[in-house]
This record gives C-alpha cells, structure tokens and sequence, in this order.
C-alpha cells in the first residue's frame, strides 16, 4: 500500500517518504514509527506498543524515543505545538490524525495526468474546447449512471483528486455513478487566459464537456454557482438533462439581492481577494476557508489554503467571483421542468438557506433536503455527510426513466 496525506505519500514498499513527489530522507527508524502510526489511525497507539513496532522490544530511553517522534513530526511539517498529523494524547499514547488515502502502490502515479491503472476508481483527465475556443479539462471516474457535476469557482481536478476534502466526496459519487466533472474556465487545468466569464460562457463550458463525453442524457450535479449554470442549462436543453440537483445554491448572486447585507458582504470578500488571494499566511485564506467549512479540521482548512494558491491567478478569482456574485436565474425558475432535488445546509455561511427556500418554491414540484450543517462543503466527520449521498441515489433512483 501507499498511504497518501497532504502533499506526502509514504511507500512501504520502497521505504520512501515523498513530499511532493520528491523522496525525503528519514532515518529507518522515524520511517517505521510513521508507518505504524498510519497503519493504526483508526485509534490511539501506546507508547509500549511503538516501542515493540519499532525497535523490536528493546529497551529505549525515553529521550530516545521523544526524540524520534520529533524527527517523524518535522519530517511531514508538523511539530509538538501544532500536531497536524501527530497528536499526543497524554498518558495514553500518539494517534495519526487528518486524512490518509490508501491505495495499492502501483495505482498512484504523480506524473500523469489520468490516474494509473489498477486504481480502485481512477479518474481520466482529458481536454475540450468551449464555443469562444476556451481549452476546458474534465475528468471521468466511476461507473454507473453518469452524473455531470456542473463547474464552480475554484477547483483543479488533480489536487482536488488528493484533496481530504475534496477526494471523499469524489469518491462517494464515483461509487454511485459515472461521475464527469470539470474545470471551468479561469481556473485548474482549464484555459486561465480568458476574460469573458459570464453565464453563457460558463453554460457553454458545461456544453462543451457534455459534447465530449459523449452523454445523451445524464443527471445534473449543481453546486454554489454551479447551480445556476446547472438551471441555465437544463434550460436550454431540457431533453438531456434527467435529474437536476441543486445544492447550496442561489437564484440570485449576493451584488443583486436587495438585501444591502448580502451586497455588502460581496464587495468586502472580493477587496480581502484583491489584496490576500494566494498569499501565504494572509488572513483572506483563514477567514476564506472558515466561511466555507467552520467545522474543518485544520488538514481539510490547508488543503482548501493550497487549493486557492493553485487554482488561479489573483485577477482571475476577482473577475470570477464578481461575475457569480452577479448572477440572476430567477426569470428561468418557472421554465425547469426537470425532476429537480435541492439541498440546502441550514447554517451556510456562504449561501443563505433564503436562497434554497427560493430555487425549492420557484420550480414546479422540487424537492427540498435540509441538512443539518454550517458547512458550505460537507465534510465526512459530519452526520450532514451520509444524508446528502443518500439524498442523491435516492433521489436519481426514484426518477429514473
């Protein structure tokens, strides 16, 4: 096995600690003391335990032993203070905490693009064109019914497929369905180079990525901004869409709502954009990801940190957002004749629960799933997380035809 967490894979096979993809040098005896403690995540690790594991029984000195661990702590960035990944639970032991992806060591391949084969659902990255030309990158995981997953801001479908709070979600709906999804333009592995970031552009994105995977018909995955694009589309084209899921989604961005809070609140995260955006340690990135997951642990608050200094560029995510925070659907609600389910956490910080209450009323015969959540993304550690996924199958199963 490989076991992979935040920017680090460790390779038993090998005996390699990789940050990045580079090997990283580790004495034999911090390599196994972090190789059982990931072994065993699922619960706390005694002292006397790690002691047998790692040097065979013998008797250690106590300093001999601190020693190490600090070794495997600064090996993987972590350290006694903060215990990211290492957390000492006194009198009782160590425990590996945050996210690990395990996977069989041929599966994983850094250098590819698509994941290698003999992954247990390995995605394929491929590249298509909008109508204004825009090079637009999507990927296929999972087999089964296909479910497109509309595009919304920031995403890049590689780090997102090694994300702890991306790759479960993405897991989930690949054992489910055969899951398409994609960059949309400005952002990831699509075309950043572009200026026209308006719904038709994005609707035209989604098109194209349906186009290329040769879908008839397919549910409709909507997502934040992706929701409206998802309304647009089923809009136009109401033959190929059988199942529209909206969750945590808007009929109207926060720049045109009446509420002058809601406006308010756009104009201020986009000036904490300008100035903060892919700046380590700027406040714009904690104050980012605690609007989006306040229940994240601080592994699922650093990915979401390193997945906006990769995404894009700082112009690109002011010029996106500011063109999604304009965004108005509420003339098209009463034209959607899809089967339509959404889903709404009732604390969202970023997307009022209004805004559900109004897509559910405004489209004849939608269905409405509350989840008990602050989380704008849920997360596995909450009990929102089996609800949603069972939501969904349900949901797609019941209006199958």
């Amino acid at each position: 096995m490989r076991y992979r967490f935040g920017d680090f894979e460790l390779v038993p096979e090998t005996r390699e600690l990789l940050a990045s993809g580079a090997a990283r040098a580790v004495e034999p005896q911090v390599f196994d003391l972090l190789h059982h403690l990931i072994k065993e995540r699922q619960r706390v690790v005694p002292l006397d335990e790690l002691v047998d594991a790692v040097w065979n029984g013998r008797i250690v000195s106590d300093s001999a032993i601190s020693a190490r661990i600090s070794a495997a702590r600064a090996a993987i960035g972590d350290d006694g203070k903060r215990q990211l990944w290492i957390k000492t639970l006194p009198r009782r032991g160590l425990r590996f905490v945050g996210m690990v992806t395990a996977a069989a060591a041929q599966a994983l391949d850094t250098g590819s693009l698509a994941s290698a084969p003999g992954d247990a659902r390995p995605q394929r990255v491929a590249f298509t064109r909008s109508a204004d030309g825009a090079r637009i990158a999507y990927a296929t995981s999972g087999e089964g019914y296909p479910l497109v997953k509309a595009g919304h801001w920031l995403t890049h479908l590689e780090h997102d497929w090694h994300s702890p709070v991306w790759r479960p979600f993405l897991d989930r709906l690949s054992s489910q369905f055969r899951l398409v999804r994609y960059d949309q333009r400005g952002n990831g592995l699509s075309e950043w180079g572009v200026s026209d970031f308006s719904l038709d552009r994005f609707v035209e994105d989604l098109e194209a990525v349906v186009d290329a995977s040769g879908l008839d018909r397919f549910a409709l995955y909507g997502s934040s901004q992706g929701a409206p694009i998802g309304l647009a589309y089923a809009a136009r084209h109401p033959e190929r869409v059988s199942h529209l899921i909206l969750h945590g989604g808007y009929e109207q961005g926060r720049l045109v709502r009446m509420a002058e809070s809601d406006r308010a609140q756009g104009e201020a995260i986009l000036t904490l954009m300008l100035h903060g955006w892919g700046k380590q340690h700027s406040p714009f990135i904690e104050a980012f990801a605690t609007m989006f997951v306040p229940d994240a642990d601080r592994q699922q608050m650093d990915s979401l940190a390193e997945l906006q200094r990769r995404t894009t560029s700082p112009a690109n995510a002011v010029a996106i957002r500011r063109a999604v925070d304009n965004f108005d659907v509420s003339a098209i609600l009463d034209r959607i004749r899809t089967p339509t389910l959404v889903i709404h956490a009732r604390d969202d910080g970023v997307q009022p629960l209004d805004q559900g209450y109004r897509l559910a009323t405004g489209i004849a015969g939608a269905e409405f799933l509350m989840l008990e959540s602050r989380n704008h993304v849920i997360l596995p550690q909450e009990a929102a997380w089996p609800a949603l996924f069972e939501g969904i199958a349900r949901f797609v199963a019941e209006r199958a035809g």
